[in-house]
């Protein structure tokens, strides 16, 4: 699902998607394609963010792209 539909099927809203397909430019990571997961109330999109498994996000539907910024920080540890 493109993210464009996401955004008219749940306008002005917080979604948990996973990712399906990306491409980065920059420092940043496109979301090309995602499968909805569902949407999440304003009250509980900062507890879901945090808690999201690897390669969901949650994002709210009033951005018109759907980009993540990547850090890319030496003294970060990330586990795979």
């Amino acid at each position: 699902m493109k993210w464009q539909e996401v955004r008219e099927l749940f306008p002005n809203q917080f979604v948990l998607v996973t990712i399906l397909k990306s491409h980065e430019d920059g420092d940043r990571k496109i979301i090309d394609e995602v499968a909805l997961i569902y949407s999440v109330s304003n009250e509980e999109a900062n507890k879901e963010f945090f808690k999201a498994a690897p390669g969901n996000i949650v994002y709210h539907t009033s951005k018109e792209e759907c980009i993540v910024h990547i850090r890319r920080d030496p003294l970060l540890r990330v586990r795979r």
